[in-house]
């Protein structure tokens, strides 16, 4: 990845000369010297409701949450994370089975709705500026793919909301079974765990595509959609890695 604070990142952009400057999708921080390159024009976009949830990962920690509602940004980056004034902002309601790509398309929908009135504003000079309460900020920290682990000790609705999470197109939730390793991109709740007696993590059923796993709360889940590894056998045990 381009090093956007890098000297020679710097130079090409200021020979561009952009009248205003858009970070989108992108994981670094513009730095100082970045910033005044571009005349201190520099808009970016954030996928939650600043100042709730800045930083990381925002997606998955939205559902890993549980948050009801969330909401796009669009805000003047300034010498803090996810910390400048807000110029655009629209909320919208979580699903309770919202998952990874649905929730981004939600984003991609308020953005573009976003983009539409305030470029217009941007370029008359009249777009207007919410300084955020600092008071109301929460920070979401960094995920990587080794977060995606499911812990069978679990509940069943917290290891579905996990899977939800860090689905496409995030690395999705992974386990260990007897077949090798499987990433897990969707499951459903099964109605007839009560009828089981098995330990977390234990198969207590399968099919040509799909297979049902006990939960630490005695619930247990139907995995629907998965790659890699095949079916594990029943009654056999799924794990975290080591």
């Amino acid at each position: 990845m381009t090093d956007g604070n890098s000297s020679e990142f710097i130079a090409q952009v200021k020979a561009v000369a952009p009248d205003i400057t858009f970070v989108i999708g992108w994981s670094q921080l513009c730095g100082p010297a970045l910033r005044q390159a571009l005349g201190d024009r520099v808009v970016g976009y954030h996928t939650a409701a600043l100042p709730r949830l800045r930083g990381r990962a925002t997606i998955p920690w939205t559902i890993l949450l549980d948050e009801k509602i969330t909401g796009s940004t669009l805000f003047r980056i300034d010498d803090g994370v996810d910390s400048g004034p807000i110029l655009a902002q629209r909320f919208f309601h979580v699903a309770p089975d919202e998952t990874a790509a649905s929730l981004y398309g939600k984003h991609m929908t308020a953005l573009a709705s976003m983009m539409n009135e305030l470029l217009p504003a941007l370029a008359a000079g009249t777009a207007t500026e919410l300084v955020q309460d600092d008071r109301l900020a929460t920070w979401a920290t960094r995920r990587r793919p080794n977060d995606g682990w499911i812990d069978w000790t679990c509940t069943a609705r917290d290891i579905d909301r996990l899977v939800r999470a860090v689905g496409r197109p995030y690395p999705g939730a992974n386990t260990i079974g007897s077949t090798g390793q499987l990433t897990i991109w969707s499951t459903e709740r099964f109605a007839d765990a009560a009828r089981y007696h098995a330990l977390p993590g234990q198969v207590l059923q399968r099919d040509d595509t799909t297979f049902v796993v006990c939960c630490g709360d005695g619930e247990a889940l139907r995995v629907t959609d998965f790659s890699g590894a095949t079916i594990p056998p029943l009654h056999t045990h799924l794990r975290a890695a080591s």
